[in-house]
Formats: structure tokens, sequence, C-alpha cells
């Protein structure tokens, strides 16, 4: 991974997963507050980035996975939100993204974004391991990476 990729992608600290956003016009509503949509995509980046760092480094885990459970993919099953204060154009936001709870075929992920010190919004995210639309249990080497915090 190349240092730019590595500023792209945030970093690991104490198993969670910190990423650095900053707030653009096309993330706001009139009002130049953040639209609550987009914190969803704030997180998913960090959900993503989270899962592209535990793999980044262990390219050989990702492989392990694809053979154990062809065509695995992660989706949203629930997610639970409180918008406790608004960010606002041009704030520098940190998402936040830690396991909480690995089971066999599910991740419950907590996350936070944060402007400075202070908590905007607390999110938790189930998602869940299927292939072939069904759900299936998240690959050994995976689940060991993500419970390893």
């Amino acid at each position: 991974m190349t240092p730019s990729q590595s500023a792209l992608d945030g970093t690991m600290c104490d198993g969670r997963h910190l990423m650095t956003v900053r707030v653009y016009y096309e993330d706001t509503d009139f009002s130049g507050t953040v639209y609550h949509a987009s914190y969803l995509r704030f997180m998913e980046r960090g959900r993503t980035n989270h899962l592209r760092l535990l793999g980044a480094e262990h390219r050989a885990l990702l492989e392990e996975a694809e053979l154990e459970t062809p065509g695995f993919a992660f989706v949203v099953r629930s997610m639970r939100i409180e918008f406790l204060k608004p960010a606002r154009m041009d704030d520098v936001l940190t998402i936040v993204t830690a396991p909480h709870e690995v089971r066999g075929a599910s991740i419950l992920l907590r996350q936070e974004v944060l402007r400075g010190g202070e908590v905007l919004i607390e999110a938790e995210v189930r998602v869940a391991c299927v292939s072939g639309g069904r759900a299936r249990p998240i690959p050994k080497g995976l689940r060991l990476a993500m419970d390893a915090r």
C-alpha cells in the first residue's frame, strides 16, 4: 500500500478503524448542514476501508475467504443511528468503525462520527455475510481478523 493510499483508507488503532473526511457542499442541505443520508455514505466508506485495511495487509486472507465461501459479500442487515449534533460544510470529521460482536454469519459494528472530540453520530450496524443470495458463515480467517481487536 502506498502512503497516499494509506491516507485515503484511514488507519487502524487499538482494533478501531479511523478515517478522516471533509464535508463538502455536495454533502449538505440548503442550510449548509450535513444532509442525513451523507452520514450513511461516510459510514459506508468507513466500513469498506476497515475491511480493506484488514485485507490489504493480508491479501492471502481475502483469497482464503473467497475459496472458503465463493462469491461472499457483506450486506447491511440492520442499522440504528442516533443523530446527536449536526456537522457543517468544511468540517473535518473522523469516522470510527469497530467490531463489537462477531457471530457465525454476521458482525455488529459500532460507528461514530466525530468532530474533534465531539460525538455527532452514533450507530450500530449489523452486516451479514452472503453468498449466492443466502446467509453464509463468515470465512474463518476473516472472522479471526475482525475478532482480533
